[in-house]
């Protein structure tokens, strides 16, 4: 059962919190097309909650307005209960929202722990002078930020190559240094742009545990986009469903499966 306030409780006995992000009658346009129309969904503290729906449906700029790349011209984004006022990312950033993306955008001459190591920016309080000279307060936050950084490498299990620089990893790791590197911030809602997009068979199965164990273990809260379907219903405890810019489905992974309109809209079968 779904409360405004308290949450719910997962099918497997996990105890869903409150709403954490409120999306109310989003609408972005873009010239004359509407990519997102009159959208409506929340997300709950420490739920995985899915964005899916067909190529061009409105998923990914439905991401970047939860992130504050873009700006809807109608409707109102709430985090922690406050009304987001138009910010730039790197202020969302602050407010404990990381994000990774569809296509990897990593600083490729720079090792996998320096690509790490820059998820901590945002936490840096050490003035310019000081960071220069790496004295005080500059050097004690290095320390802190790079034991952070090391716990998070350990976690997803790349020891191994923290000192390679990141262009002459394979794909798959590339995406999961990325991971890292959100982590990296701990992030109160983690925002995942496909993150299966790529992977084989083996290196899905091992970004699926890394989702759930990020879940369980930190209590990060997660919304993400991804085209596997089996993947989507076996991680998400809800998911909403879009289509040309409009919401067709939202609920349970079994309430979407079974959703005539959500199955229409996959299997490209008309409506009368």
């Amino acid at each position: 059962m779904l409360d405004q306030e308290q949450g719910y409780v997962t099918a497997d006995g996990r105890q869903i919190g409150g709403t954490v992000m409120d999306m109310r009658n989003i609408t972005l346009r873009f010239g004359g097309v509407t990519a997102i129309k009159d959208i409506s969904f929340d997300i709950r503290e420490g739920e995985i909650r899915a964005i899916i729906g067909p190529n061009g449906a409105g998923k990914s700029s439905m991401l970047n307005v939860i992130s504050g790349f873009y700006v809807p011209q109608e409707g109102d984004v709430y985090f922690r209960g406050q009304k987001r006022a138009p910010m730039r990312p790197y202020e969302v950033a602050r407010q404990g929202i990381a994000r990774t993306f569809q296509n990897i955008a990593l600083f490729e001459g720079m090792s996998v722990l320096d690509n790490v190591m820059t998820g901590r920016l945002t936490q840096m309080k050490a003035g310019i002078l000081s960071q220069a000279l790496w004295r005080g307060k500059a050097e004690k936050e290095e320390v802190e930020n790079r034991e952070i950084c090391e716990k998070v490498i350990d976690f997803l299990e790349i020891q191994h190559i923290r000192k390679t620089p990141v262009a002459r990893l394979p794909y798959g790791l590339k995406k999961r240094v990325e991971l890292a590197r959100a982590l990296a911030s701990e992030p109160k809602l983690l925002l995942l742009d496909e993150p299966m997009a790529g992977m084989n068979v083996e290196e899905k199965e091992d970004m699926s545990r890394f989702i759930l164990d990020v879940n369980d273990e930190f209590g990060t809260t997660i919304a993400l986009i991804e085209h596997d379907m089996g993947v989507v219903m076996d991680l998400s405890d809800r998911v909403v469903v879009m289509d040309y810019g409009r919401k067709i489905g939202d609920g349970t992974p079994d309430e979407v499966r079974n959703n005539q309109e959500v199955i229409d809209a996959y299997l490209g079968v008309s409506h009368d």
